[in-house]
């Protein structure tokens, strides 16, 4: 199993939760967090001067999947979350050793 984590724009995720649907995945995580990237943040001119705004909002998903499904998750989210700019996100991917549903008790591996 993998655990795919996404960090996208947060106006994307309608686009990214429309593709993984789409491909037959419902289940994941999604949380607001703010962070920057390479960029350093974005430098807005605003009443004259320049506002440097460090961190940005961002959405972070997290999916988790059986192996075969790693290249499907990972192939929409890149496909819907994609705008060319610089922040567009960044995916991790974790292996998962073993996962228990806490209503049933079932172990998946």
């Amino acid at each position: 199993m993998k655990m795919i984590q996404a960090l996208i724009w947060e106006d994307r995720f309608p686009f990214v939760k429309r593709e993984l649907e789409k491909s037959g995945i419902f289940g994941m995580n999604a949380r607001e967090v703010s962070g920057r990237g390479e960029q350093g943040g974005i430098h807005l001119k605003f009443r004259g001067g320049i506002l440097d705004v460090d961190l940005l909002p961002k959405l972070k998903l997290e999916i988790i999947v059986h192996d075969r499904f790693e290249n499907t998750v990972v192939d929409a989210i890149k496909k819907s979350a994609y705008t060319g700019k610089p922040g567009d996100g960044r995916i991790f991917i974790i292996p998962v050793e073993e996962s228990i549903r806490i209503r049933t008790n079932d172990v998946e591996v």
